[in-house]
C-alpha cells in the first residue's frame, strides 16, 4: 500500500503533540529529547514527501474557494 503524504503529515503531527503532552506531565528528560529529536527528523521527511508527491488537481487560482467563490460577492 502506497502512503501518501498526508499520512507523513499527520503521523508528524501526532509525535510532536505528543512531544507537548509529554513535557508537560514532566516525562523524563531523556524521553523527550528522543522523542524532540525522532520529531524533526519526521519533519524533514514529511517536507520531503509533500513536496516528492505525486499529486495533480485541475483546479485553478480562478476557482478560488469552492466554499466561497469569487464571482458570488456582492459588494
Amino acid at each position: 500500500m502506497r502512503n501518501s503524504a498526508m499520512f507523513w503529515v499527520a503521523l508528524t503531527t501526532i509525535l510532536l503533540v505528543t512531544v507537548t503532552i509529554m513535557v508537560s506531565m514532566n516525562f523524563p528528560f531523556n524521553w523527550v529529547f528522543y522523542v524532540t529529536v525522532l520529531g524533526q527528523v519526521a519533519v524533514v521527511f514529511m517536507v520531503y514527501k509533500v513536496l516528492t508527491d505525486n499529486y495533480t488537481t485541475d483546479k485553478t487560482f480562478d476557482d478560488f474557494y469552492e466554499d466561497h467563490p469569487i464571482g458570488n460577492r456582492v459588494n
